[in-house]
């Protein structure tokens, strides 16, 4: 008897401790790889029309004759077809996500993705430019869901002490895309295959990865089939979710709440700086610094590979400031979110200023500028998921959502200003204006951010005790 009650002690102890520390290698890891492959696949089939629309319109770009090629005068527009649809679902999505899961929604997703990426090189060929149009913005569509849904996963699945490396390591699978699309697309375009096949490619790795997601993928540690007791139990607990409950979403409380509104500030400085950073720059190195980037692909995909890099060391990093409690978490979140802000609008600054002669400086710039920016993957990235775990997919709808219109809006603005390409002073006006929104929307996170639990993660319903359990009518 005496030893029974030793081996229940000793067995006790051991859940106890793997209750506090969960696994080295479990599910949650597995989970985390196919996001990064969900994020790796997405953008490379967001990505490749950029590449590829070059060849599709250029018939010297491959070695074979029987490759088609048009002569579209709209090409600006056909590029710009993918965020006409990526706004419109992201907070549906979300909505969707929180009520009835993110697994079969995410497949859906990623197949109507694959299957118009399919399908861009039939409808060139039989509708022209309206055709591929059509083609990316059911791809922009679909891709609009997939932010609020990971996020929503991310909510069941990250545990706060580790939510830097794993937010951080799924989201980097975006970085990883552009990484491997700009290269391979440029390889096969030039290649006797010709550019239809980059589209078939990356389609393809789309629709594989849904029938991975299909065994693999889990809405929530209660719904995996081979996850261990351990595990499931270090999750749940640390995030407070043993009992699985669809929360109603309290809006009016998130749309007053100043922690959203930092990181939704964060979110526009993070999309107006890098769409300057990454679609005007190399424009601007070509017509002002006599610098053509474009010419090698490797050397287009260098501030990508730094952000990636970057990415996978800071979020341990950040994660081990938070653990050991050198730092609060919130004050982790903007330590990191101004290293991926600050520093890019001292970048940029710069960058208005350099001469001809210093050609090589400004690239070496804009490479740092790439890496640094991955401190945003710590900082704004994750914080939806501090402030409520319960509404993280929802908070990423309204702040992704809202601000990607600034993607369109930054180039719109760039057209406007610089009328002249061979002009620097215009271009000091945009990079200038652009480090002016990243500092502004930096302060704004510094002041009002925060990596607490709001109040408004968990709202009763009518009739529920504070355990959130149903109770009788008196």
């Amino acid at each position: 008897m005496a030893i029974v009650k030793v081996l229940c002690c000793v067995k006790s102890e051991e859940l106890e401790k793997a209750v506090d520390k969960g696994p080295t290698f479990g599910c949650r890891h597995v989970q985390m790889i196919m996001y990064f492959l969900l994020m790796t696949y997405t953008y490379c089939m967001r990505t490749v029309l950029s590449v590829a629309i070059v060849a599709m319109n250029d018939h010297n770009t491959s070695s074979n004759p029987d490759v088609p090629t048009y002569k579209w005068s709209n090409q600006s527009v056909v590029l710009s077809a993918f965020f006409w649809g990526y706004v419109v679902l992201q907070l549906p999505a979300a909505q969707l996500g929180k009520k009835f899961g993110a697994k079969w929604l995410l497949v859906c997703c990623i197949t109507v993705d694959s299957i118009a990426c399919l399908l861009i090189p039939v409808c060139a060929a039989y509708f022209g430019a309206t055709g591929v149009m059509v083609c990316r913005f059911f791809q922009g569509l679909s891709q609009g869901c997939i932010y609020p849904l990971l996020h929503t996963l991310l909510g069941y699945w990250a545990p706060p002490c580790e939510r830097s490396v794993i937010g951080t390591f799924s989201y980097a699978g975006s970085v990883f895309g552009n990484i491997l699309s700009l290269p391979v697309t440029g390889f096969i375009c030039s290649s006797w295959v010709g550019w239809p096949a980059s589209f078939y490619l990356f389609g393809a790795l789309g629709l594989k990865w849904a029938i991975l997601w299909i065994i693999f993928g889990a809405d929530r540690p209660g719904c995996h089939k081979s996850i261990t007791l351990y595990e499931k139990m270090y999750i749940e607990t640390s995030l407070g979710h043993e009992k699985h409950k669809v929360h109603r979403t309290p809006w009016k409380a998130i749309l007053t709440s100043s922690p959203f509104w930092a990181v939704t500030f964060a979110f526009m400085g993070a999309n107006w700086g890098s769409s300057v950073l990454l679609t005007q720059t190399p424009t601007y190195l070509n017509k002002i610094l006599k610098y053509d980037i474009k010419s090698n692909s490797l050397l287009s995909a260098a501030p990508y590979v730094m952000m990636w890099m970057c990415s996978l060391t800071f979020s341990p990093i950040c994660d081990m400031l938070i653990n050991r409690k050198i730092v609060s978490r919130g004050a982790a979140r903007k330590i990191f979110n101004s290293i991926g802000t600050l520093f890019p609008a001292i970048s940029l600054a710069f960058v208005g200023f350099i001469s001809q002669e210093q050609a090589g400086v400004a690239v070496t710039l804009l490479i740092l500028t790439g890496g640094l920016s991955a401190g945003g993957f710590c900082g704004f990235q994750v914080n939806h998921m501090d402030l409520s775990p319960n509404h993280s997919g929802i908070l990423m709808g309204l702040s992704n959502g809202s601000t990607s219109v600034f993607s369109i809006i930054s180039p719109l603005i760039v057209q406007y200003i610089v009328t002249d390409q061979t002009n620097q002073s215009m271009w000091r006006t945009i990079f200038i204006t652009a480090a002016g929104v990243y500092a502004v929307t930096d302060i704004f996170y510094i002041i009002f951010g925060s990596g607490e639990v709001q109040p408004w993660n968990e709202v009763k319903d009518e009739g529920e005790d504070e355990e959130g359990n149903k109770v009788a009518n008196a």
